[in-house]
């Protein structure tokens, strides 16, 4: 019988950074090839190592709106880093490798539906656009994305809001301490996709026991319950005791024994800012679990059994938490939906929205069409302030891949509308359901067209 291999693409952008000291710098992955390589890992058997490749522009059109362009937002950089994950992607599907481990950067789980600049040093979602571009390409359709970094995956959160296919489970320190501010317990999903978004804020200081009491009591059951068809973890490793950045005190062990248990299709770095003292081992034990090799040794020099201990009464309070979500799981299908979200034709809730790398102030309006019979289109209403005193203002809709007739043409009619509205600088048409992308410029009076390519 054939081996099954585990997938990894390495790619630590040597010429992409923030500033040359900044804490997202390419030595995060650097100290890390150093130890794989010390230990030999990729002569083993059960590693299989792949060159990166780019995303295309319309890959990353399928997910975002970039204003005014994609080509203005990114760099050849963040195209390999998505291009990496849709490799990996390819390949599992294929039968080729059993699961893969995209070491990438720049990491993307803080980029929101609509992009304006960099924020949480991300600018592309490269888990969204590898679940966009699996959906599309080979019609997966459940798909379960559990965050570990100790940031919350906002802009993985905002993406799938109202997508009843995706399960988007975020266990992250709590927002009132930590950026970005938010991944509380009542932000569950839309209407059409209520329970379908968990978080679980962690206080600070939590250890190995509260984070696998979590996965043990909520993320396994409910990953359980749901059935995905793919399961990608937004591998974020800044959950270390050691991590700068961070608060809590997990180790490399438990982060080896979280990626055993969760059994990923794909992992994807995002976090992590120890670049010594707990990436090269925690990124270890997560390729050795993947790979089903033994990582019982992989352990922190200043580490023992022991060192590290949690507040008991914050302990208790994460169980109760996790109780209650598991609960409101459960009680998903019977719970009045129009009582919580309203009724008629639209579901609408504004957003506020910092760039804490670029300084951008954003103010959304999102309009979601209560559709009986399709999760129903949707649109954005974006105004972002850069600080020059004159703010840019999109109109961004959006159609699901499964989209009816009847919200298929409805979309169009306000992607016309929108170019009809003075106030709108920029007009865009993400039609999931074909491909197609559409993004209008006022100022030049031009209309781009981008289609995906038609084998998929």
């Amino acid at each position: 019988m054939t081996l099954k291999k585990t997938g990894i693409v390495f790619f630590p952008a040597f010429d992409w950074a923030i500033s040359p000291t900044h804490p997202e710098r390419e030595e995060r992955l650097l100290y890390t090839r150093d130890q794989i390589f010390e230990e030999g890992v990729f002569d083993l058997p059960q590693i299989l190592e792949y060159p990166p490749r780019l995303a295309t522009l319309h890959d990353i059109s399928r997910v975002h709106f970039c204003v005014p362009r994609v080509q203005s937002r990114i760099t050849e950089a963040h195209l390999i880093a998505a291009g990496a994950t849709m490799l990996l992607g390819d390949r599992i599907i294929a039968g080729e490798i059993k699961n893969g481990f995209a070491l990438v950067r720049p990491p993307g789980h803080h980029a929101m539906r609509v992009v304006h600049g960099n924020r949480g040093f991300c600018n592309i979602n490269n888990e969204a656009i590898l679940v966009d571009y699996l959906r599309r390409r080979y019609g997966i359709k459940r798909v379960a994305i559990v965050d570990s970094d100790v940031h919350h995956g906002d802009g993985t959160q905002d993406i799938f809001y109202h997508d009843p296919d995706v399960l988007f489970i975020s266990f992250h320190q709590d927002g009132r301490t930590i950026y970005p501010g938010s991944g509380f317990p009542n932000e569950l999903g839309g209407p059409r996709a209520f329970a379908h978004t968990l978080n679980i804020p962690l206080p600070p200081g939590m250890t190995d026991e509260t984070f696998h009491y979590v996965v043990d009591n909520l993320v396994l059951p409910v990953l359980k319950d749901f059935q995905p068809d793919f399961i990608i973890n937004s591998a974020g490793q800044d959950n270390h005791y050691t991590d700068p950045l961070g608060s809590m005190r997990f180790t490399a062990q438990g982060y080896a024994e979280f990626t055993r248990k969760l059994n990923p299709h794909l992992a994807v770095l995002e976090g992590g800012y120890a670049i010594e003292t707990a990436l090269p081992y925690v990124n270890l034990g997560i390729l050795l679990a993947l790979a089903g090799v033994d990582f019982s040794n992989v352990r922190e020099p200043d580490y023992w059994p022991g060192r590290l201990s949690e507040n008991a009464e914050r302990a208790a309070k994460v169980r109760q938490m996790v109780d209650q979500l598991r609960e409101i799981w459960d009680g998903r299908d019977q719970v009045d939906v129009e009582k919580l979200f309203g009724t008629g034709r639209f579901y609408q809730r504004k957003k506020r929205i910092y760039y804490d790398t670029d300084y951008i102030d954003e103010e959304q309006l999102e309009k979601l069409r209560l559709c009986p019979s399709c999760p129903g289109f949707l649109i954005i209403d974006s105004r972002a302030d850069h600080g020059f005193g004159h703010p840019t203002r999109a109109c961004c809709v959006s159609v699901p891949f499964n989209a009816c007739a009847a919200c298929h043409q409805e979309a169009y009619d306000a992607y016309e509308e929108g170019k009809q509205t003075p106030g709108f600088q920029y007009v865009y048409l993400q039609d999931k359901a074909t491909d197609v992308y559409y993004a209008f410029d006022r100022e030049k009076g031009q209309e781009w067209v981008s289609e995906g390519p038609k084998n998929e």
